[in-house]
């Protein structure tokens, strides 16, 4: 990390953290916003992605600038990642005194700036906030309080977000429902998506097949939660192919555990892809099967159903639309609710309310109107 940070002469000064896949197709049309209207934001990368598959195809795919700050924070726990974090940004807070610092999402990354930037008096404005689960083993639910307790702008992408936020005696003057910057990147990418054809690529026929992913550590990590998945998929695949790219932490829990005769039949392990390829597999997909939140956004988005492998969703609205099901991780109810989707036609799925691809914009307007205000 360079010991030196230029501080950039500019009426306002913003910079944006990121550090996770998630956080960089989020901060993708927030950067695109603010420099459209004259600032350029100082980017730093906190380095908890940072391997090839895991953030330099996302920075190329989404035209996202080289980070003018690489933490290199690497892999830990997440108590460690969190420390490390903070110690290593007060330097770069201290050198370019930003006037707003704007973290995205709920990685352990998002409230490490948010908590860091606070003790140094710069205000925080949490983008994707007020989503929550109501589940405390979640460390993402954690992240996702301290943030919001902390930040001076609130930025929601559903209604529930400030439902939340107001439950929890936030000033709803600090709060603006702008819609999902996630979307802003599916809106902007779609077109480049199919024509980059990967589910072609791979044999794949449009509605012919299924799309798996999994990575939370309490599907993972626990050997029954992973086996009854795993089952699962491969009993799915049996009817139709279920293509699993495959998180590295969950094909190193597969070994651990011994469950290698699993991966077989119409269960196909693939690496993990780019943003282009993952949207282009989505979108073709007969339904798909996740734990992930933002492909649960994403599938709302594209209007393919989703069954989540989890037992509650901090993003609601996926469900209100009619495209999202929370079916756990039990074999008998996710192979269940995937017949269904199998023998049924389609459901009607609506697109959530200012999922327009505008969200960033409207962010980056209330932003520097405020922060020139000031």
């Amino acid at each position: 990390m360079s010991s030196v940070i230029e501080t950039r002469e500019r009426n306002v000064q913003i910079m944006i953290v990121a550090g996770a896949r998630p956080n960089f197709i989020k901060i993708a049309p927030l950067m695109r916003a603010f420099r459209n209207r004259g600032v350029a934001p100082f980017l730093v990368h906190t380095g908890q992605h940072y391997s090839k598959d895991m953030s330099d195809m996302f920075f190329e795919q989404l035209s996202i600038p080289t980070p003018d700050v690489n933490l290199e924070v690497g892999s830990g726990s997440h108590v460690w990642q969190i420390a490390e974090t903070m110690r290593r940004l007060e330097e770069v807070i201290v050198s370019s005194r930003p006037d707003v610092t704007v973290v995205v999402g709920d990685v352990n990354g998002t409230a490490a700036a948010a908590i860091t930037s606070v003790k140094l008096g710069v205000p925080v404005a949490h983008v994707e906030a007020g989503l929550r689960s109501f589940d405390r083993s979640m460390p993402e639910e954690t992240n996702r309080i301290l943030t919001d307790s902390i930040s001076d702008w609130l930025f929601t992408s559903e209604p529930s977000g400030a439902e939340n936020l107001l439950r929890e005696g936030i000033d709803p003057k600090r709060i603006h429902f702008v819609g999902n910057v996630m979307i802003d990147s599916l809106v902007t990418h779609r077109e480049k998506a199919r024509q980059r054809q990967f589910p072609r690529e791979l044999g794949l026929e449009p509605n012919q097949y299924v799309v798996m992913t999994a990575h939370r550590p309490s599907n993972v990590d626990d050997r029954d939660h992973l086996e009854s998945i795993l089952r699962a998929a491969r009993d799915i695949g049996e009817r139709m192919p279920v293509i699993f790219p495959i998180h590295p932490r969950t094909r190193k829990r597969i070994e651990e555990f011994g469950l290698n005769s699993l991966l077989s039949g119409g269960l196909r392990l693939i690496d993990p892809v780019g943003y282009l390829e993952m949207l282009g597999l989505i979108e073709q997909a007969r339904f798909i099967m996740t734990d992930s939140g933002g492909m649960q956004e994403e599938s709302a988005a594209l209007q393919v159903p989703c069954l989540t492998l989890r037992e509650n969703t901090e993003r609601p609205v996926t469900i209100d639309v009619g495209a999202n099901q929370l079916v756990g991780w039990e074999h008998a109810a996710v192979t269940a609710a995937a017949q269904g989707l199998l023998d049924k036609t389609r459901p009607t799925i609506e697109a959530p309310e200012k999922w327009d691809g505008k969200a960033s914009d409207r962010i980056a307007e209330i932003l520097l109107n405020e922060l020139r205000a000031n």
